[in-house]
């Protein structure tokens, strides 16, 4: 779960900038929050992310336990550029993790949350 402050921004990052599809969305007025859960499919098959948006905070302070969401895709090179051309921002290009051969790249979503794209090895 990723608190987030603004839930459509967010949300479009999301889908479309990551490509992943908006699978529910709940509003809890009596808690003034919003739970939405995107993915690559369905909640039964895949992991899931949830976002919670409370109506009253727009910003958070992402703190020092935080590492990061990590994303296996075909090409991290690739998967950088889809996300620039959709006008998401790479933090760290596609290349060899330190101390590795393992291609990694990282991207941040709107609240500054780090995705780490990690290459899929081939066979």
């Amino acid at each position: 779960m990723l608190r987030v402050g603004n839930l459509d921004r967010s949300l479009a990052f999301y889908t479309d900038v990551l490509g992943m599809k908006l699978l529910r969305r709940s509003d809890y007025p009596d808690g003034k929050f919003t739970l939405a859960f995107v993915g690559y499919g369905s909640e039964a098959e895949n992991a899931v992310l949830e976002l919670t948006h409370n109506w009253e905070t727009e910003a958070y302070d992402l703190g020092n336990g935080y590492g990061h969401i990590a994303i296996e895709v075909e090409d991290a090179h690739a998967a950088c550029e889809a996300t620039k051309a959709r006008g998401g921002k790479v933090t760290r290009p596609a290349g060899p993790m330190k101390h590795g051969t393992t291609v990694i790249a990282f991207v941040e979503d709107p609240d500054g949350y780090k995705i780490e794209f990690i290459q899929r090895k081939t066979a």
